[in-house]
Order: C-alpha cells, then structure tokens, then sequence
C-alpha cells in the first residue's frame, strides 16, 4: 500500500534538544562547583522529568539550593543557546522531498505543543506540518502508543500507510504499537544495538535521500499522494496544530 504520511518525532530527531538539554544541566551543576553524573540521564521513556533532576541537584547541593533560582538560571542559558539551533542535518531535505511528492507531515511528540509549536516556528518549518500531536493530549507517553494514534487520527490515515520517524528505543516501540513501521536514527545518548527493533536503521539522516529510506522498509514502500509539484504537504493547519493539536518531553526541561 503506497505511503501518504510520514510522522516524526521531534526532541533529538527534527531538532537536537538533547544536547542543548543536557548541557543545560551540566552547566547549572557547575554553577555549583559540582559536576553532573550523566549516566542514565535520559529516562527510557516520554515524560517531563525535571522535578527528579532538580530533586537530584538539591539533595547534592545541601540546604543553600534556592530551587527558582536554579531553575531560572539554567533556563535563560539553555534559551541562549537554543536560539541558533535549526533543523538537524539531512531532515530538511526529507521534509523537502516529501512535500514534492503530496505526503502529508505529522509530528508525534511527548513533549507539549508549547515547546514543540514555537521551536518550529522559529526557525519557518512550523508550516510544512499539517499535523502536530503532542504529550499534553494523551494521559500516557512513549512507549505508549497513544501520541502516534493521535497524529494517526488527525492524519485520517491507516497506519499503514505512514511511516514514523524516531531518535530513540522507547519512540520505536510506540510506533510500532500503533501499526507504524519505524526508521531509526538513533541519539548520540544511546548505544546503536537498543535499535534492533526498528523496521529501518540509520546513522543520520544527511546524505540519504529519502527514496531510498522509504525503499529500505519491509516489503518496500512507494510514496503515495500528489506527484512531484502537487499540492504541498504543508499549510495554515499545521499553525493551528490540526483541530487543536498540543519525545520526550524530558528535552523542553
């Protein structure tokens, strides 16, 4: 069955907030002439977590930690740094090629619409997705798949006929949990054989022309939608996040 969607992830996989995430947190620690153990800094799962950071923080600092303080600190720096932070390379062709060809763009994240609308506004890609569906609209995040059922929904298409796009373990099992196949691009946090799931794996998405991930999955895939030069992928709808649409949220905090 022709595909005529394509839904991605968004922290670590449209954009690297990860890394401007865990920088943030080691820089605040270093505030503190402290340094952060980064070994499990990631959850295995969707979710904000920064309560347990801060927790984490407070307990090594001692009985000085003035929590807003800290919060408001590490904050404005992550936002200076975040500032320049674009598209990660190769995803911008992606997006590119499948506009040509009528597939219609989603992004399934665990993190709330307030961070993902405003990050792809920033940098002008807000409009190439109809669809934006994201953790503060479903009660469970990934590994559940109900984000990716979400997009599916808004999409009206079967899952079938779209193919997720993820950074991490956990992103692939929701997306294969809904009925998606799944093409990989793993994070620089997380070791390469996690992935042994995914339908396709790759070291980055620079480079592969997006024919030939779609080509790579299970059974082959053609691309379904309007020929080359039809009607945009794009649109007002996905400013709108698609009838009210809101990865992990972990990355916005």
């Amino acid at each position: 069955m022709a595909i005529q969607a394509l839904i991605f992830d968004f922290d670590g996989l449209l954009m690297d907030t990860e890394a401007t995430l865990l920088d943030s947190w080691q820089w605040e620690w270093r505030q503190h002439g402290l340094e952060l153990d980064t070994s499990g800094f990631f959850a295995e799962h969707g979710g904000d977590v920064s309560e347990s950071r801060y927790t984490a923080l407070a307990r090594a600092v001692g009985s000085g930690f003035d929590r807003p303080a800290s919060h408001s600190r590490r904050m404005a720096y992550r936002e200076k740094i975040h500032t320049t932070l674009g598209l990660i390379d190769g995803i911008g062709p992606w997006l590119a090629a499948a506009q040509r060809r009528g597939l219609r763009l989603a992004v399934a994240s665990s993190s709330p619409a307030t961070w993902v609308r405003p990050n792809l506004a920033r940098t002008g890609d807000l409009a190439r997705f109809d669809v934006l569906a994201c953790g503060d609209e479903v009660d469970r995040h990934k590994p559940d798949p109900a984000v990716y059922r979400l997009a599916l929904s808004r999409l009206g298409v079967p899952p079938e006929e779209a193919v997720a796009f993820e950074d991490s373990p956990h992103g692939v099992v929701a997306a294969q949990a809904a009925g998606l196949r799944c093409v990989a691009i793993p994070n620089g946090f997380t070791a390469r054989d996690r992935y042994a799931h995914a339908d396709v794996l790759l070291d980055r998405a620079a480079g592969v022309a997006l024919e030939e991930v779609l080509a790579r999955l299970p059974g082959g895939a053609s691309a379904g939608g309007a020929s080359a030069g039809g009607a945009s992928a794009g649109g007002a709808s996905a400013g709108g996040a698609s009838a009210g649409g809101a990865g992990r949220s972990s990355s916005r905090a």
